[in-house]
């Protein structure tokens, strides 16, 4: 390839917003082939069930197989797995998995209650999920972090049953990620992939059991086939490409803040680095970095496609302004690489994840950090939150009148109801109400 040359922008040019949209876009809606293709799958495996995963599996990943039975794996297989990872990888895995469920116990919700002066009971009943699908990568990389991610909420959420979903071409298994699956909790695990994985977990088949909720990522056919059950269950997110925004003050190694940008840039060719400082001498510092730095990585040839087509280095007036710009991106993970991280953190009202201050990298949050990895990707971070226990529990609310309390507001409701032309609700209301 030609020498890389990275986008550049100023946000102070009138053509700076437009431009940064074009940058920014990023569609994400499947094609009329891979509509075409889902459809089909899902018809087949609602209709057929166990014999249209077996069809699939060996077509899509190059298995010969004759029954679901030799697709599944139980608890003694993942604990195999983990008991026989050499010891340096089982400490680091194990140590990355405590950390993570320290983080998620925090975010387990309560039921709670409070009764009025009348005796009125009104609350929140908070229940986990009876069963949800784990959905792992298993083509061109295989990601035991994403294992430890989607299951370990799941887990301290209570949910009943976990059911992992993991495709392996060609019958090639990796024994990290069914070692994660064991510490993470999972209860069953199926070898099976693409969007028949999908329409197994959404619709259920003899031996593959209907879940609740499927998260978790995948290609462009798994993104397809989550978005065309969705209603029937519950799905994380539908999730672009991976991006990282850095905010820098000009004072980081210019070494360190390039590698931050490849972190991301690695995952595939659509991924997004964006790097905003207001010191236009450390853009060309980072940019020589990253030329400099390129020919060590032994993904760079996805990098540099990467940076390419959707990399930009952006100069802005100031702090200030950067903040500005970073809540307009809502980036899935942001660094502020400054001085003051915590100062300007009160600034930052759109990010998946934010890393904060010099030392924070974000493969640091991939991998054991603690906080989840699944994150709100393509400016979703507006409105979208990061994967976590509250995904996998469930809020009911609680209504408890006393006699007083029902005579008092059956009368509200009666000429709410009636105002709105709905005679049953105001009478079934009236019938509560205490006559003289």
């Amino acid at each position: 390839m030609s020498e890389l040359k990275i986008q550049r922008f100023d946000a102070s040019q009138d053509d700076f917003g437009p431009a940064l949209d074009r940058l920014l876009a990023w569609e994400s809606v499947s094609d009329d082939r891979v509509n075409g293709i889902v459809d089909e799958v899902l018809a087949r495996v609602r209709t057929e069930g166990d014999a249209a995963v077996v069809e699939y599996s060996n077509r899509f990943d190059r298995l010969s197989v004759s029954s679901m039975a030799e697709l599944e794996l139980g608890r003694e297989r993942l604990q195999q797995a983990l008991d026989n990872l050499p010891a340096p990888q089982r400490r680091a895995l194990e140590e990355a998995a405590e950390r993570v469920r320290r983080y998620h116990e925090r975010q387990k919700g309560e039921s709670w209650s409070y009764t009025e002066a009348d005796g009125t009971l009104l609350g929140q009943q908070v229940t986990p999920m009876d069963r949800v699908g784990i959905y792992v990568p298993g083509g061109k990389a295989a990601y035991p972090s994403s294992v430890l991610m989607n299951a370990m909420p799941a887990q301290v959420a209570g949910v009943g049953e976990i059911i992992m979903v993991v495709p392996t071409p060609g019958g090639v298994l990796n024994e990290l990620v069914l070692a994660s699956a064991a510490l993470a909790g999972v209860d069953r695990v199926f070898c099976i992939g693409g969007a028949q994985a999908v329409a197994a977990l959404a619709y259920g088949t003899e031996t593959v059991p209907r879940v609740d909720k499927i998260v978790g990522p995948g290609n462009i056919f798994v993104a397809t086939a989550k978005k065309a059950v969705f209603g029937l269950v519950g799905i994380d997110m539908i999730a672009g490409p991976s991006e990282i925004l850095v905010v820098c003050d000009g004072k980081t190694d210019p070494d360190w803040v390039a590698m931050d940008l490849f972190s991301q840039a690695e995952h595939d060719e659509d991924a997004q680095s964006i790097l905003i400082s207001p010191d236009a001498d450390y853009l060309d510092r980072v940019e020589q970095s990253m030329l400099r730095l390129l020919p060590t990585m032994e993904r760079r040839e996805i990098i540099e496609i990467s940076l390419r087509n959707r990399a930009a280095l952006i100069k802005v007036a100031d702090l200030d302004q950067a903040a500005e710009v970073a809540n307009r991106v809502a980036p899935e993970h942001l660094e502020l690489s400054v001085e003051d991280p915590q100062a300007m953190l009160a600034q930052i009202r759109h990010a998946g994840a934010i890393f904060m201050g010099r030392y924070t990298a974000e493969s640091l949050g991939d991998y054991c950090a603690g906080p989840n990895h699944v994150l709100p990707t393509s400016g979703t971070a507006r409105f979208s939150s990061p994967l976590g226990v509250y995904d996998f529990q469930k809020r009911s609310s609680l209504i408890q009148f006393s006699a007083d309390g029902a005579s008092e507001l059956g009368e509200v409701a009666s000429i709410l109801a009636r105002g709105e032309g709905l005679t049953a609700h105001a009478r079934s209301a009236e019938y509560r109400i205490k006559k003289g």
